[in-house]
């Protein structure tokens, strides 16, 4: 499912317009990424959390030049699902 294709289906299920539903969407993604940068911890109940990891620094092996190659420490986004969403999946 694309961005578009979610847009889509709220509006249908909603009756709001295309262009409300694709602002409020636009926004809750921008206010997910600027709330990461900052640090801060997201989380939905029932769907699952947005969180940074700290990566530590490693180090990895270039076999084409049979050099070693440090990697820095970095931040990257994750999600966890809940328990509930991962339910959804299951077999009962």
């Amino acid at each position: 499912m694309t961005k578009a294709n979610l847009v889509a289906r709220v509006a249908k299920e909603t009756g709001l317009d295309r262009e409300e539903v694709s602002k409020v969407v636009e926004t809750l993604m921008d206010s997910i990424k600027e709330a990461l940068r900052e640090g801060d911890r997201i989380e939905l109940r029932g769907f699952g959390t947005f969180l940074v990891k700290e990566k530590a620094p490693k180090l990895a092996r270039n076999i084409s030049k049979q050099e070693s190659i440090l990697i820095p420490a970095r931040r990257v986004p994750a999600f966890k699902p809940s328990r509930k969403f991962i339910a959804l999946f299951e077999e009962n």
